[in-house]
């Protein structure tokens, strides 16, 4: 449940076992838009292309296709706003390090992130950055962790796809991914086993 309270002309937003009742595509953007501004609080996902992004959205919000994925890594060109509980967007960022198509499309979709990234006027509470779990941090998510502490982005970084890593073996690929990130809080993460939701959902809004 998420209480507000005002406070002149703004808003402060305050997460109490925030339970996810409903979610609703709105809006793919590739520029400029009322929505980007409209004081909705937005939480952004990011992360590398068929790093299992959609799938992650999708066992959050208890949807099978809200987000889609797609055979081919890449294919998403734009920027992807889904309103959840009515109280804030989910914003679903294109996945980088591949894109199919010439040079020209994949410094596209770069250059779509950091506009969205840099934007100084939305109203950008976290950013959940999706990482492969047995793969650990790319020189990719690197560049892109760097982009955020440079924009002072509040950052949650998401280890997807634990139920790959060997039991023996998570612990120790964990902390070494923890010792990378450094103060960033990190939430181990199955969608497929729909392991690490609980976490991920309480953190979203977190101050």
């Amino acid at each position: 449940m998420l209480l507000w309270s005002l406070s002149q002309n703004n808003c402060k937003k305050v997460l109490t076992g925030m339970k996810i009742t409903s979610a609703e595509f709105k809006k793919g953007l590739t520029g400029e838009d009322s929505i980007l501004t409209d004081g909705i609080p937005q939480v952004a996902f990011i992360g590398r292309s068929n790093v299992g992004k959609s799938s992650v959205i999708n066992t959050l919000v208890g949807m099978r296709d809200l987000a889609h994925s797609s055979q081919r890594p890449g294919k998403t060109r734009e920027v992807n706003f889904f309103l959840i509980n009515k109280s804030f967007y989910l914003v679903d960022l294109p996945g980088y390090g591949y894109a199919e198509g010439s040079w020209a499309k994949r410094d596209e979709i770069i250059a779509l992130i950091h506009w969205y990234l840099q934007h100084p006027d939305t109203d950008l509470q976290k950013v959940v950055l999706i990482i492969d779990a047995k793969v650990g941090l790319t020189d990719n998510d690197r560049s892109m962790l760097d982009l955020l502490e440079v924009e002072r982005r509040p950052v949650v970084v998401l280890a997807n796809k634990i139920d790959k890593v060997k039991p023996q073996e998570l612990k120790k690929q964990l902390a070494h991914i923890e010792a990378e990130i450094g103060t960033h809080k990190l939430i181990p993460y199955s969608a497929e086993k729909k392991l690490g939701i609980g976490a991920l959902t309480d953190e979203m809004l977190k101050k």
